[in-house]
């Protein structure tokens, strides 16, 4: 195994956060529970969801997460796919919309 900055062993220790701030560790863990029961939306949905947003933020170890939490609900590698496509779409669109803003700065600028 290659050695990384994100070691895959700290995602066992997520929990650890509560120690140094244990009241808001409680309030995000039970908020983060919460979340992610079935709902309005299933526990498959939000799995497919998580990913998609794991990819846009870069986050690893979500990555790893909700890779394995998606195919132990059954979650394809073609959906798992096109919802990371989805997400990047999404995050693409964004830089490119402030590019108006650009644009708007720059004829202003120019006049």
């Amino acid at each position: 195994m290659e050695n990384t900055y994100y070691d895959p062993k700290d995602l066992k220790k997520f929990p650890k956060i509560s120690e140094w701030s244990e009241e808001l560790g409680a309030k995000f863990f039970d908020y983060y529970g919460k979340v992610f029961e079935e709902g309005a939306l299933s526990a498959r949905e939000k799995s497919l969801i998580a990913l998609a947003v794991a990819h846009v933020v870069k986050c690893p170890y979500c990555i790893d997460a909700y890779t394995q939490d998606g195919l132990q609900r059954g979650i394809t590698k073609e959906e798992m796919m096109e919802a990371v496509h989805a997400g990047a779409a999404i995050e693409s669109g964004a830089t490119l919309v402030h590019g108006v803003q650009m644009m708007k700065k720059y004829d202003k600028l120019s006049m």
